[in-house]
């Protein structure tokens, strides 16, 4: 009789990802997600295939549920200008209110980026590239409409702007306080005046 699975797959995702995001790669251990997932280890082999593939499903299920419908979002308003300023605002925002210091995802990966595979390599690299594209997209739309400086560098000041979400992302964990968190969002946005 084949194996089947007496869990929600999803779920389970999304617990192990909560555990992946507060104690990182390494400090979690195979103990921690059968705990959180609340199956037992031949179970988990079988559904994922070991740790390393579990993680990178994670990251994929973070990735999908809050940077891509953020970005979306925000390149939804049509207007570059407003959607930085929304950005850092919100950004500013998650780091006042994240009360367990967790940061994102993605970025606390990007800190232990040589101790993951290339599968976690790709997710945080792509990710990281799309929102420079985010960046880059909105200064060139502005341009064309007279709105941003034709000089402007478009590919370097959005890896400057980038640069910028990933400071306050860190920054946010606990070191900086609001108010410098808002510095640092009214100095991007200079970036692109």
């Amino acid at each position: 009789m084949p194996w089947e699975k007496s869990f929600d797959e999803e779920e389970a995702i999304e617990s192990a990802m909560l555990v992946f995001w507060e104690k990182g790669y390494e400090a979690t251990s195979i103990s921690n997600l059968l705990e959180s997932i609340g199956i037992n280890r031949g179970s988990f082999y079988n559904a994922f295939g070991g740790k390393r593939q579990l993680f990178t499903k994670t990251l994929e299920k973070y990735d999908a549920e809050t940077r891509k419908p953020i970005l979306a979002e925000l390149e939804a308003l049509d207007n570059p200008t407003l959607a930085f300023k929304r950005l850092f605002s919100l950004l500013v925002e998650q780091a006042e209110n994240d009360t367990e210091k967790k940061g994102c995802f993605l970025v606390n990966t990007s800190l232990e980026f040589n101790f993951h595979d290339s599968n976690a390599q790709d997710v945080v690299t792509r990710g990281f590239k799309e929102f420079e594209a985010f960046f880059r997209r909105g200064i060139e739309v502005s341009q064309a409409r007279g709105e941003m400086s034709s000089t402007l560098d478009s590919s370097a000041t959005a890896k400057a702007l980038f640069a910028l979400v990933v400071g306050i992302r860190i920054l946010g964990r606990g070191v900086y306080k609001k108010t410098d968190l808002n510095d640092i969002a009214v100095q991007a946005l200079r970036l692109t005046s």
